[in-house]
């Protein structure tokens, strides 16, 4: 038992989970999984609950307490004019003191991997950005220690997204990356990284979910509505017009090959559907009489079913980051159409830097070019993502040993261990 700050007695630590989880991004929602799968197993009496973007959908499928990230996600979406503007103006003030109210009632708030410190794609200041700031601020203000673990980050140009999320970091009692790009990145950025360890992304920490090679004569590939980054928003509609086409023409090259083709639904929240949509409909204009069979759109609404669909393919070839991270994980030769340098950060660290190109402009006749190389080199790619996937799996049950340690040590802080003790901010 231990005593809260109100106080009461209490069955275990409190814990709190924070990002943009429930909200649809299947690569966030398996951060949170691999964290509350390590609490669960390490620390099974921690009370552990949410903040986050979709409260009501976490609730129901972990089973925890959720609350908004922000009060502005319980008014209408679909409401409008000045009013509306000024109550959302006003609830950013709102904000910062229920942040930290909610802060407060925790001995740790974890923000679990994500690229929340990353701006690669479009993101406003006031959103993400700021909420993330409250609780890193909210942290420190109430004594409660806050932990971004393996997180993702990208250098942001200077203003305030830039100042909003290196404050955040500054502010964290324990950080973590998920690759040393990542690291790199936010010293570029004016922050002090000196002590900050690099752990793997935390979708290491879950179990792949087959040891079966799947069948080489069908290909993954993973669809995203990409638009390009936050610097290119004028251009967005050409880029995603380019970047269609592309995948298209790379799949009708796939199956008059006589291959067999799953498109991969990036993400659950419907983003993608048109893009896999458009993908199909241009096949079949150019391809009318191609069996319904030989190329399938499956949706999904988790890791568990990425990973089930990947598992049925020989090979994966995506775009959106978890698709790519998952492919990974199964070992599946896997080629990553990267937007961001953490897809190159990634297939560098799993040693196959040479099986990625960029998702814009996206070359398909290199596409077409490394897949043959991949899949003439597959047995030797295979091999290579097995050891490297066990080597991840050690180094972030490593971490999770340092945070039991740093963050719920089950006697006094001070009898933490020395490894522990060095990641850690007063």
């Amino acid at each position: 038992m231990t005593i809260g700050r109100s106080g009461r007695r209490q069955s275990g630590p409190r814990v709190g989970l924070f990002g943009i989880l429930g909200a649809g991004n299947i690569g966030n929602d398996a951060s949170m999984e691999s964290v509350l799968r390590y609490l669960r197993s390490r620390h099974p009496d921690a009370i552990v609950d949410a903040m986050c973007g979709g409260p009501e959908w976490v609730t129901s499928r972990y089973g925890i307490e959720a609350v908004p990230m922000a009060w502005s996600q319980t008014l209408d979406e679909g409401a409008s004019g000045p009013v509306w503007a000024a109550l959302k103006l006003l609830s950013k003030g709102g904000d910062a003191v229920r942040t930290a109210a909610w802060v407060r009632k925790h001995d740790v708030v974890i923000v679990p991997g994500m690229g929340v410190l990353d701006a690669s794609l479009p993101l406003r200041p006031w959103g993400f950005p700021y909420a993330l700031f409250l609780i890193s601020a909210s942290g420190r203000l109430m004594r409660t220690k806050v932990a971004m673990v393996s997180v993702g980050a990208d250098v942001v140009h200077p203003g305030p997204t830039r100042w909003l999320l290196k404050n955040a970091a500054r502010l964290a009692f324990f950080r973590s990356f998920r690759d040393a790009y990542s690291r790199d990145a936010m010293r570029r950025s004016g922050l002090d990284v000196t002590d900050d360890p690099v752990y793997p992304d935390l979708v290491f920490g879950l179990p792949a979910s087959s040891d079966e090679p799947g069948d080489p004569r069908t290909v993954a590939v993973g669809v995203m509505a990409y638009h390009g980054s936050n610097a290119e928003r004028r251009q967005a509609d050409a880029i995603y017009a380019s970047y269609v086409a592309s995948v298209t023409r790379f799949v009708r090259w796939l199956v008059d090959d006589g291959r067999k083709v799953r498109l991969i639904i990036g993400d659950a929240n419907g983003s993608d559907d048109g893009a896999a949509l458009q993908v199909l409909a241009g096949l079949r204009a150019q391809r009318p009489d191609l069996d319904s069979s030989q190329v399938v759109a499956q949706p999904v609404s988790s890791l568990t079913d990425v990973m089930r669909e990947l598992a049925l393919a020989g090979s994966v070839v995506a775009t959106r980051y978890h698709n790519v991270l998952c492919g990974l994980r199964l070992s599946r030769p896997t080629i990553s159409l990267g937007y961001s340098a953490k897809h190159d950060a990634l297939m560098a660290d799993m040693g196959v830097v040479e099986f990625g190109q960029p998702a814009s402009p996206l070359d398909t006749d290199l596409l077409i070019k490394r897949f043959t190389e991949l899949e003439s080199r597959s047995a030797e790619v295979r091999q290579v993502l097995e050891e490297r996937n066990r080597v991840s799996e050690q180094r972030l049950d490593e971490q999770f040993a340092i945070l039991s340690a740093l963050l719920l040590p089950a006697h006094e802080p001070s009898q933490a261990t020395p490894a522990a003790r060095e990641h850690g901010r007063a």
